[in-house]
Parts: structure tokens; C-alpha cells; sequence
């Protein structure tokens, strides 16, 4: 029977490049969420939020579900929340995460930066609106909006709407901040 050198030298090569067993995907996806909550706990002003223990779960599509014409979407696209609560961003299909938008963050707080395909959660450590994007798919209008109550909910209000977004995120930025303003969201 021949054996093949260049394979066994391979299989050693790679045995002595790692001096550490891989994580479960349990324990990575652990880590991952750990990380990504331990940079979104703190106010402005670096006082601590305290998690409500409140979890509001935000998807993200390809295709809506619920309308097939429609694709690159986050479900709900548009949420009210409370200081404290926890969003949980929840790729169903590759390609897709979430990170906060700089310019519609109220003044003082730290956003969030999620990986593709990877869960991330954010807690949600002030009043006032945050604007949240898919990278990949910002410029094909994958963006949402997430209204915080509390004293200052409209704060940064003005700042958000006047936001510039590439391509289809203006339009579906519109379209959100109508939707808001039709449910009342900012009184």
C-alpha cells in the first residue's frame, strides 16, 4: 500500500499549528454574544444599564416572508422599546448583520458593530432613536429604526431624520420615519 508523504506532513503541520482545540459552535456563538453585549451596557457617561431582561428579536431576510417582492429587510423594521431592553438581531439567511448608524444614535452612546451571519444583541442603554443598517445591503435600502422612551426619546430626532443614506436607504428611511409619525411614535 503507498502512502502519500505529502499528506501525513501536511496532517502534522496542521496538528502543530494549533496549540488549542477549536470551540463548539455553541461556545463561539457564546462568545460572540458575550462580546457584543459587553460594549453596549453602558450609558452615556459610563454609568452601567441594567438589562430588563426584556428581549425584542429583530430578523433579517433576503426575501420578506410576508411579501415576496420585498428583499433585504429587517422584521420589524420599525420598534418601540424601553431603556434596558435587549434587541437581538437574527440573520435567517448568509449574508446579513446589524450595525448601528453614527449619525442617528442619541448623543453619548456607544452603537453596536455585528458580523455576517452572526446573532448580536444590544442593550439598549439610553431614550431616543437609533438607526441600524445591514453593511452589505445598506445601499439596497436593509436599514431600521428602533425608538427608545424615556425623557429624551426626541432628542436626536432632528439629527436622525436629517441623516444621509446611500442609495434605497433614503427612501426606506422616509418610509420608516412616515410609519412613525403615523403611530405617533415621537409625541
Amino acid at each position: 500500500m503507498l502512502r502519500r508523504p505529502w499528506s501525513m506532513a501536511l496532517m502534522l503541520l496542521t496538528l502543530s499549528a494549533c496549540d488549542r482545540p477549536a470551540p463548539s459552535p455553541e461556545q463561539a456563538s457564546s462568545d460572540a454574544l458575550a462580546t457584543a453585549r459587553s460594549d453596549t451596557a453602558s450609558r452615556p457617561g459610563g454609568a452601567e444599564t441594567t438589562p430588563t431582561g426584556k428581549v425584542i428579536e429583530i430578523r433579517m431576510y433576503t426575501v420578506d416572508p410576508d411579501d415576496l417582492s420585498r428583499q433585504h429587510v429587517f422584521k420589524p423594521r420599525l420598534v418601540r422599546a424601553e431603556i434596558g431592553d435587549t434587541i437581538r438581531f437574527v440573520p435567517t439567511e448568509v449574508s446579513h448583520q446589524s450595525s448601528s448608524i453614527g449619525a442617528m444614535l442619541p448623543d453619548g452612546v456607544s452603537g453596536w458593530e455585528g458580523a455576517i451571519n452572526a446573532e448580536v444583541s444590544y442593550v439598549l442603554p439610553a431614550a431616543g432613536l437609533y438607526g441600524f443598517q445591514c453593511v452589505p445591503h445598506y445601499a439596497a435600502g436593509m436599514v431600521g429604526l428602533i425608538v427608545v422612551e424615556g425623557e429624551g426619546k426626541t432628542d436626536n430626532l432632528d439629527a436622525a431624520r436629517a441623516a444621509s443614506h446611500p442609495g434605497l436607504g433614503a427612501p426606506q428611511f422616509s418610509a420608516i420615519f412616515a410609519e412613525a409619525d403615523e403611530r405617533r411614535m415621537f409625541d
